[in-house]
């Protein structure tokens, strides 16, 4: 992939569709500067409970709205499910239960998100810009974001040491 906000990128696709497009986070890139403190305080959550939430770069859309990505168990009004597994969710009120000690038990709190045109990622993918990867609990909310990459790749067999940055088809 040339774009270089993408560059050893892992994509949790949350919605694609034939007419609509296609929307997923980034689950393996931290935001760098951004106090999760602070963000409370400027959105007037107050009583934080939890210690600390790692804020990641979702992706280059609407980079300034939050997604919560985060374990099923957490119900609420608002919440897609994306899988038994994984919901989604853009709503303060999680983060209120979250600051409170009562969110999910797994979540990733992203800024924006990635974002494709109908029929954009078919191409993308048909060109070798990316590679497909079943998602699970583990690779999703694991916390060495440093290694989500290398794991992804490991769960299709992949040496990323063996990869090309030139493509071509045979």
């Amino acid at each position: 992939m040339g774009d270089p906000r993408f560059e050893k990128t892992v994509i949790y696709m949350c919605a694609h569709s034939q007419h609509g497009g296609a929307m997923g986070i980034v689950i393996n890139k931290p935001v760098e500067g951004i106090n999760f403190q602070e963000l409370f305080e400027q959105l007037e959550i107050q009583n934080i409970a939890i210690e600390s939430l790692q804020i990641q770069y979702g992706g280059p859309v609407e980079n300034t709205r939050g997604f919560i990505l985060h374990s099923a168990e957490y119900t609420a009004e608002e919440v897609s499910e994306i899988s038994p597994d994984i919901s989604l969710s853009a709503s303060i009120d999680i983060l209120q239960d979250i600051a409170s000690g009562n969110g999910p038990k797994q979540r990733i709190f992203a800024l924006g998100y990635s974002g494709w045109g109908p029929g954009q990622l078919e191409d993308e993918i048909k060109q070798n810009g990316w590679l497909i990867v079943d998602a699970d609990t583990d690779l999703v909310f694991g916390p060495e974001l440093g290694q989500k990459w290398d794991q992804a790749l490991a769960k299709i067999g992949i040496d990323p040491g063996k990869l090309s940055s030139q493509a071509g088809n045979a």
